[in-house]
């Protein structure tokens, strides 16, 4: 018994399979055919809901005893679908009575041909084969019903089990043919081999072709990451992918609207030559490439010439013998165009379908994620190799200073380089004269580091002449495609030189928003500057602006450099001592002093200065011998140190030679307080502790921006003498310290510097007040380099002051050139606007007692009495000081006592008409009297007198 579908299910005959279908059993009855009738499902139905109602509402029941009378039926019964909109009762005499031969109905399926031709009259059961052989012979039905009963997902499983099938079978049998490895014309395929060109190539079993596509594309990103390769590779596989005979890939320049023809060997090399420079403008009208990239259109054509659209058809048509083409779009994520892709068949081959333009458009989705990451990592390459550069002007101008020449050629090659131009050049800008020169220009790429240009003569220009002048003056970008056609571009050295201009980049140079270069690119390598090279180029500007800045002052330092090395050695000629003093000095004996050069109250006021440089020639013997020390040296030093004092009321040589007077009877008087090293820079220290004194204090030196407060922020004179010093040490002939060690020398040095700052009464009170503690809390340890360093300090600072130690008469004509040079820095003061305190002003000569008596008591008598309790030796200069603190005390009450009997006297004269002053106006100006000796007294100890 043969079993027939019900219909619900929309299929004819399937076989014996119950699951699957509801049959039903014919019998003799009229009404039987009509349950075999096949109606028709609504489209709108699925599949499955139409398999699944059937499955529900039929079962499955064959009664074998009634099998040889339903049998007998259907040998008069054909069967026969119904047609939708057939009513069961209109076709009862067709199905009772059919018509017999040639004119027989066929049945159908939605009005096509079904299985009517199976012989179903007989008891034989339908079996797989006999459906087969139908389905074989009905493959429009077989289409038919595939689209519109099976669901994609159960296509998609079957094409890729086929396709894994077909691949085992051809690698079995050694019949895999190759897929096209370049855009060389493929051989002809042999008939044999099937075009395979439809969506079941990409979407159903090209699987591992993705996976290789992939991989291939991946590892092009890595070997080769620019986005011309990746085209390169992706326009290969899309070819492979669609079986073309070859294709040519066009390059988009977006800023000039040009197509340029791409090629590459096997080895990924870029081809150029004859063929490969090929270009054309984007545009309707013309070839087939710059119609599509003009519309963004795919298009699928026959004999491309033949199209009113492009009537220049494809470049290559005769070379490449094109028959077929398909011709597409590359456009990038940000909607850029990126290139088109000509895909094309020789004669003899087979049109390009839809869908092979979906292939291509698949192979687009995945080639476009790596387009996008291909120019990421070419920006990202491009901007580590800026930089790159940008670390090494860095590291130019910060670690190895190099001259302005070299620095141009640096900056020049980079540029050349960075814009891939042919020719570069740097113009400087002159400010003062307004005009660009250089002396080095017009950088080739057959110059580097190694080979730099020669340095020609120095060309100059106005600014607002030429194109570099324009870009100068206007600080604007000017980017010129083509130089001829420019009216601002000059030709003369283009005709003199015969070296052809075609495109020129120049770019201002920046530095705090002036001007101070121009930077001219020329000929880039292939086509012309595009805006991403103006960009790249802004980045390094900033960076070059600041090399250039920074080299500018370096050369300016450098110059400065070199004046003062020529004026040291002009001051050394100047303030060095002559060849006649010395000459004088070295044949007289050493050995002879004047008496008393050891005691405390010696006198140096009426000695000549030559006979002070012979003391302190004699005093350094005395203490240190010459077994270390060289005797010629040793004289041009204290010459020249006498040279170098000025010519001041006190601050000058005389002073040097008392406080270094005074610093050799400490040592003498203590021999052994003080180590051989720190007597030697006790010594040095006190005598050039005061070298090219101004006649200023530091207060003063701050006040009116003097270029020594600039170089020493604290203890700025102090400083200065200290540096005068070791510049005499440096000078030829004169280094003291010669034969000493190179440790010893350090210490030495360390030491004097030392000595020299403590002088500075600023640094005094700290000293003295840290000292104080110590020698009260019993801690102090002269073991203790600290403490010595302490104990020295103070030592300078009583040698300093010993003036105030001498006898009456000494004092006296101190006080008096003191006072002289404080009146001087008071007229100065004035001259300036400011208002000098009482002590430097020259109208307040009357208050010179009572500045001396805070000075002594405030500053003097604490020195002497912590020296003297730390050097019990040093008892006569606290004892001198004393004395003269006693004198003046004495003075400044006469002078109150006159002052008061003046105001007497003018009290008396009040009872002629003259307002007499009230007691209380008595006593302010007594007040007054008093603050200022206190504010002279602060002065001192805030470090104004020195």
């Amino acid at each position: 018994m043969g079993l027939v579908c019900s219909g619900r299910c929309g299929l004819d005959t399937v076989g014996p399979e119950p699951d699957a279908h509801t049959p039903t059993r014919h019998s003799n009855k009229t009404t039987a055919p009509l349950q075999t009738l096949r109606r028709e499902v609504p489209t709108g139905h699925s599949d499955r809901c139409v398999r699944r109602e059937c499955q529900n509402r039929h079962e499955f029941n064959i009664q074998q005893t009634d099998r040889i009378q339903e049998t007998d039926d259907l040998k008069e019964m054909p069967t026969r679908s119904l047609l939708v909109g057939e009513s069961p009762a209109e076709d009862t005499d067709g199905l009772h009575n059919p018509p017999s031969g040639a004119g027989a109905p066929t049945l159908t399926l939605n009005g096509r041909p079904t299985m009517n031709q199976l012989d179903l009259s007989s008891t034989q059961e339908v079996t797989g084969e006999m459906v087969g052989q139908y389905l074989k012979t009905h493959p429009e039905f077989l289409e038919a019903w595939l689209m519109e009963q099976v669901e994609l997902e159960t296509l998609e499983r079957w094409m890729i089990r086929r396709t894994q099938r077909d691949k085992q079978k051809s690698l079995e049998n050694g019949t895999n043919v190759p897929m096209p490895t370049s855009a060389v014309p493929l051989k002809k395929v042999p008939s044999k081999i099937i075009r395979k060109t439809s969506l079941s190539r990409w979407k159903f079993c090209v699987h591992a072709d993705k996976r290789k596509m992939l991989q291939e594309l991946t590892t092009s990103l890595h070997v080769r990451p620019n986005k011309a390769h990746v085209l390169w590779e992706l326009a290969h596989c899309i070819s492979s992918a669609v079986n073309a005979d070859g294709y040519n890939l066009y390059l988009a320049d977006n800023t000039t609207d040009t197509l340029h023809h791409y090629l590459e060997t096997k080895e990924g090399v870029e081809l150029r030559g004859p063929g490969s420079s090929w270009s054309c403008e984007m545009g309707v009208g013309s070839w087939l490439c710059a119609w599509v990239a003009s519309t963004r259109h795919a298009v699928r054509i026959t004999g491309p010439s033949n199209d009113p659209r492009f009537p220049k058809g494809c470049p290559f048509l005769e070379e490449q013998e094109v028959e077929q083409a398909l011709t597409m779009a590359v456009v990038q994520s940000n909607g850029e165009l990126a290139a088109v892709l000509e895909l094309y068949r020789r004669k003899g081959g087979d049109k390009f379908h839809e869908e092979d333009e979906e292939i291509v458009n698949s192979y687009l989705v995945w080639g476009g994620i790596a387009l996008h990451y291909a120019d990421l990592y070419h920006n990202m390459v491009k901007q580590r190799k800026l930089n790159e550069f940008i670390l090494s002007v860095v590291k130019s101008i910060f670690q190895d200073m190099v001259s302005m020449d070299t620095l141009i050629m640096k900056v020049m090659n980079f540029a050349q380089k960075l814009v891939n131009a042919d020719r570069a050049s740097l113009f400087l800008v002159d400010a003062k004269n307004r005009q660009l020169y250089a002396r080095i220009f017009d950088m080739g790429s057959e110059f580097d580091e190694d080979n730099p240009p020669q340095a020609f003569k120095e060309i100059r220009f106005p600014i607002g002449t030429g194109i570099a002048g324009i870009v100068a003056l206007n600080g604007q970008v000017l980017n010129i495609p083509d130089a001829y056609a420019d009216p601002r571009f000059n030709r003369t050295v283009d005709q003199l030189t015969g070296y052809v201009t075609k495109s020129i980049l120049c770019m201002p140079i920046f530095i705090r928003g002036n001007v101070i270069g121009v930077m001219q690119m020329v000929n880039k390598a292939y086509g012309v500057f595009s805006k991403e090279d103006e960009e790249s180029f802004e980045m390094f500007a900033i960076y070059c602006g600041l090399a250039l800045h920074h080299a500018k002052l370096y050369d300016k330092i450098r110059r400065s450099e070199q004046k003062y090395k020529v004026a040291l050695e002009v001051l050394s000629y100047h303030n060095s001592c002559t060849d006649d003093e010395f000459e004088t000095l070295q044949a007289d004996s050493l050995k002879n002093a004047q008496p008393g050069v050891d005691d405390y109250y010696f006198c140096p006021l009426y000695l000549e200065d030559m006979d002070k440089v012979r003391h302190a020639i004699y005093m350094f013997v005395d203490l240190f011998g010459l077994s270390r020390f060289d005797k010629e040296c040793l004289i041009r030093f204290t010459l020249t140190v006498k040279k170098n004092y000025r010519r001041v009321p006190y601050h000058n040589w005389t002073h040097g030679f008392s406080v270094a007077n005074s610093m050799y009877t400490i040592i003498k008087h203590a021999p052994k307080t003080f180590r051989p090293l720190e007597c030697l820079a006790l010594y040095i220290g006190s005598l050039c502790h005061d070298l090219d004194h101004r006649g200023k204090n530091n207060k003063f030196m701050l006040e009116t921006e003097s270029p020594l407060a600039a170089i020493y922020t604290t203890s700025t004179l102090e400083h200065h003498h200290f540096n005068q010093t070791v510049t005499i040490l440096q000078q030829e002939g004169h280094n003291i310290f010669g034969k000493l060690t190179s440790n010893e020398y350090k210490q030495v040095l360390s030491n004097i510097k030392h000595c020299i700052l403590a002088t500075d009464l600023a640094l005094f009170f700290p000293n003295k007040a840290r000292l104080t503690k110590l020698v009260e809390d019993d801690f102090f340890d002269w073991e203790n380099p600290d403490h010595r360093l302490l104990i020295e300090a103070i030592a300078m600072t009583a040698c300093d002051l010993c003036a105030s130690a001498k006898p009456w008469d000494v004092q006296v004509e101190t006080v008096k050139v003191i006072f002289e040079e404080f009146y001087e820095q008071g007229d100065a003061e004035k001259a300036a606007g400011k208002n000098p305190i009482p002590m430097m002003d020259r109208t307040k000569t009357d208050e010179q007692a009572e500045s001396q008596v805070g000075f002594l008591s405030g500053i003097c008598i604490p020195c002497y009495e912590l020296l003297h309790k730390l050097i019990p030796d040093t008892e006569p200069l606290l004892t001198g000081c004393k004395n003269n603190l006693q004198t003046w005390k004495q003075i400044a009450a006469e002078k109150k006592k006159v002052d008061n009997e003046k105001r007497d006297e003018d009290g008396k004269e009040s009872v002629t008409g003259i307002e007499e002053a009230s007691g209380e106006e008595k006593g302010e100006e007594i007040e007054e009297i008093d603050d200022d000796c206190t504010n002279a007294k602060a002065d001192i100890e805030n470090g104004n007198n020195t």
